[in-house]
């Protein structure tokens, strides 16, 4: 399981480095894509065949299922974690999050996230100053 938010750097060739807490659930081989909310989904590749799947039964289902197929499939790009525990981050994927240089590396339980810095900041102030109105909407959830 996934947990914990790290700040890293790209650097020139547009890799950035794992938390190493994260490197061996991800194992050498990662697929990352396109995800909500304008950040970058990072599954095992095993989690990602998981992943696929659901979504692949989907791609043909109503509009909005397809569309979060094609949003999740066709972006989505396999990567290879080096021996320094970086990962290259295609273009498409970096500009999608509207990543430049930071970005902040979150672990969401059987996936890492990697979103701009700024909007990380943004989106989690959000959540933490709304956070007893969604209790109550999603529930108790024990």
């Amino acid at each position: 399981m996934f947990l914990g938010e790290y700040l890293h750097l790209f650097d020139s060739k547009n890799r950035i480095s794992i938390p190493s807490k994260f490197r061996k659930d991800l194992g050498r081989v990662v697929v990352v894509t396109r995800g909500l909310d304008h950040c970058l989904y990072v599954y095992s590749r095993k989690a990602w065949e998981k992943e696929a799947r659901a979504y692949a039964a989907d791609a043909s289902g109503n509009a909005a299922r397809r569309g979060l197929a094609r949003l999740f499939l066709a972006g989505s790009s396999e990567a290879e974690v080096d021996r320094s525990g970086r990962v290259l981050i295609p273009e498409h994927l970096k500009s999608f999050a509207s990543i430049k240089e930071k970005a902040v590396i979150a672990g969401v339980a059987d996936r890492v996230e990697i979103w701009e810095e700024d909007s990380w900041k943004k989106y989690t102030a959000a959540i933490e100053r709304d956070a007893d109105a969604f209790a109550e909407k999603v529930g108790d959830h024990n």
